[in-house]
């Protein structure tokens, strides 16, 4: 989806640069002092976020975990969500809460990639090493040397 941007310029913002959507309009706040260049990349990179904000909202990634779990046999997490955080990472899971993280830039990827990164840290939930059992876990979902390439293509391997 297109967005129409209004940057709105202040004098007494110092430092912090905000977006926020407005019906179909991304208001962009920024400090006067920013030049055109600054503007052009807090622009660019708010508006992409918004998008995947919205893009992410159409996903439940709690319910497709929940399923996956149930048809791979792997532990249910106590809860599944997206950030916007993590930059070397595809997802990640805290072992001892059950919370499992999955990054949003996932969004535009097809679902079976999705679905292996939960795959992934459910099995987790399992086996927290990178051993021998673990992989015999998520090798279960029959896309996972597929979806392993697909996310190395991407730029980022396993971790």
């Amino acid at each position: 989806m297109s967005y129409r941007v209004e940057v709105i310029r202040s004098r007494r913002r110092r430092k912090t640069v905000s977006a926020r959507l407005v019906g179909d309009v991304v208001q962009v706040q920024m400090p006067a002092w920013m030049s055109k260049a600054d503007e052009d990349l807090y622009v660019a990179h708010l508006v992409e976020r918004i998008e995947r904000q919205r893009e992410r909202a159409k996903f439940d990634v709690m319910t497709r975990a929940i399923k996956l779990a149930a048809k791979y046999d792997l532990p249910l997490p106590a809860s599944v969500r997206w950030v916007s955080n993590q930059q070397s990472l595809w997802g990640s899971c805290t072992i001892a809460t059950r919370e499992i993280r999955v990054s949003d830039r996932l969004v535009p990827f097809p679902s079976w990639v999705l679905d292996y990164v939960l795959v992934h840290e459910l099995a987790h939930l399992a086996e927290p090493s990178h051993s021998k059992r673990f992989w015999q876990l998520v090798n279960r979902y029959p896309r996972a040397e597929r979806a392993r390439g697909f996310l190395m293509a991407k730029g980022m391997g396993e971790r």
